[in-house]
């Protein structure tokens, strides 16, 4: 094992935690590579082990992409974001001076303001692609109804 991790216990190997999102090795191994996740500690034999942190970030990406359709450009940004939020939160400290809060809090304001920026980028195209579909479905309804074919539900 590694030294800063003695023991692989509450970590799981690439095959497990590959199993246990549901993708593949080869996807786990590319978001590492696409700097989607940190690079995982690794056992002396050089395998990769997976924290429950790494597990929960990948699921965040597995929601970005497979529900939001996010690119994986996006997710970046997306995860960047939250990176920047975690780090001001493990920052804070009580006997921190205001002037030292408030640049603390206008970090992760300004983080927020960027996934926010992007989930309504996202939901703009959306909402222009639905408006697109919407409008081809009436088209195709008023054909229909012009020729008195009965549409179909």
């Amino acid at each position: 094992m590694t030294e800063d991790r003695p023991s692989n216990e509450g970590f799981l190997q690439i095959g497990e935690a590959a199993e246990q999102t549901g993708l593949t090795q080869r996807t786990l191994r590319y978001y590492e590579e696409k700097g989607l996740l940190r690079p995982p500690s690794r056992m002396d034999g050089g395998f990769r082990l997976y924290s429950q942190d790494d597990i929960e970030r990948v699921e965040n990406i597995r929601q970005l992409k497979e529900l939001l359709g996010f690119s994986l450009a996006d997710i970046k940004e997306m995860i960047e974001a939250e990176d920047v939020r975690i780090q001001v939160k493990a920052q804070w400290r009580k006997d921190a001076a205001i002037a030292e809060k408030v640049e603390e809090i206008k970090k992760a304001l300004a983080a927020t303001r960027h996934q926010v920026e992007l989930i309504d980028q996202k939901v703009a195209k959306m909402t222009e692609m639905r408006e697109q579909l919407a409008t081809r479905a009436g088209n195709y309804e008023r054909w229909l109804a012009e020729r008195e074919v009965p549409a179909i539900s």
